[in-house]
């Protein structure tokens, strides 16, 4: 199957743990895709990807990712320098917090280069590399974000599937569908008529302070992943060790907590843009290309643009094809526009900011169709 494909690397090796499961084959007269997928649009799929392997666009540049991780690890070096040299007064207080929040930033698209086999063409490295970055520079569980991501790209934006839309309905509502069968249902966890107001100080800052730094703790004690968690601690201790020594107490926790929220917000921003406002819905159980485009939408290139999200300003192409490496996102997009035009499929791409904005429009129409459907007598 298509996911299989995109998910696995190494297909030879994967095989060989699969042909023990194996329990047959079709019969020559049975079809071999789903009536609810489109046999055209499935093979022409499977040539674009086959294009993309015989272009090289599957293999990575490994002096692009040594540069993105030298440039993490000085910025981490400088946020500690900076409070070393000039003291601890406001001034290089808050230039410490910048620095350090762009260093866990990048680390963290970083992280998904890695947890998505993209960096090396080893896959034991990629493994290993990931537990550095995501583990000690970070602070949290590498196979607990592979078990909750993995899901996500499985079924993006599918109701019950994907984790990232587990919010819906406890803190908003999420997708037309579903905000007006909560009105007519009459539940109200929230006041979704203000989500779109409520939205700036829940989300973006407190999901990593809270939720998420809670829940790879939890998730690495209970499944057992006392690797990850020896990992994890390394990087608590480094930071308690090196900053206590420069700061008080308060301030220690002043700056951690500060980091996390910024963190969070910049994080929450891009992962959502390319999400949140496009269809969700139950699995409905489309073939590979229609499930990604539907849930998935792509932010304009620039050089910043490319930086400031971790290249997922192309996330159409990277749900299509998750282990391409980033750097690669852009000479694929034109096969993928081609392909989308020849089947009637859209393919969004905005500006930055409009897509950050329409992040809110939406959130604030799935309040009001709610409202309406709650209202209704």
């Amino acid at each position: 199957q298509d996911a299989f494909v995109a998910f696995h690397v190494n297909k030879v090796l994967v095989s060989t743990y699969l042909k023990p499961l194996q329990i047959g084959e079709l019969a020559p007269d049975q079809p071999s895709v789903e009536p609810t997928k489109n046999e055209t649009l499935v093979k022409d799929f499977r040539e674009l990807h086959a294009t993309v392997e015989r272009m090289g666009l599957l293999e990575p540049n490994q002096l692009f990712f040594f540069l993105l991780l030298a440039h993490i690890l000085l910025l981490d070096i400088a946020a500690w320098l900076i409070l070393f040299y000039f003291g601890t007064s406001l001034l290089p207080f808050v230039f410490s917090l910048l620095v350090l929040t762009i260093s866990q930033v990048q680390a963290s698209w970083l992280q998904h280069d890695l947890g998505h086999l993209s960096v090396f063409r080893k896959t034991k490295w990629n493994h290993l590399l990931h537990k550095f970055v995501m583990c000690h520079l970070i602070g949290a569980s590498a196979k607990w974000w592979t078990l909750l991501h993995s899901q996500h790209h499985a079924k993006p934006n599918c109701f019950h599937k994907d984790p990232d839309i587990d919010m819906h309905p406890f803190l908003f509502t999420l997708g037309k569908k579903f905000s007006v069968e909560l009105g007519i249902k009459k539940k109200k966890y929230m006041p979704y008529n203000h989500q779109h107001k409520y939205f700036f100080i829940t989300l973006p800052p407190l999901l990593f302070p809270t939720y998420f730094h809670c829940h790879t703790f939890y998730i690495a004690y209970t499944k057992k992943y006392w690797v990850d968690l020896a990992w994890m601690l390394t990087f608590y201790i480094r930071f308690f060790y090196t900053y206590g020594s420069l700061l008080e107490t308060k301030i220690l926790n002043c700056l951690i907590s500060l980091h996390r929220m910024l963190e969070s917000s910049w994080f929450v921003w891009v992962s959502q843009m390319n999400h949140i406002p496009m269809d969700i819905d139950y699995d409905k159980n489309l073939d590979w290309m229609s499930t990604q485009l539907q849930a998935t939408c792509n932010v304009e290139q620039s050089l910043f643009n490319d930086w400031f999200t971790g290249h997922l300003n192309f996330q159409i192409e990277h749900h299509l094809c998750p282990t391409m490496p980033r750097h690669n996102y852009w000479k694929v997009a034109p096969l993928v526009k081609s392909l989308c035009a020849k089947h009637g499929l859209e393919y969004q791409c905005k500006p930055l900011l409009t897509a950050f904005a329409d992040i809110v429009h939406s959130l604030k129409n799935w309040g009001e169709l709610w409202l309406d459907a709650y209202l209704h007598k």
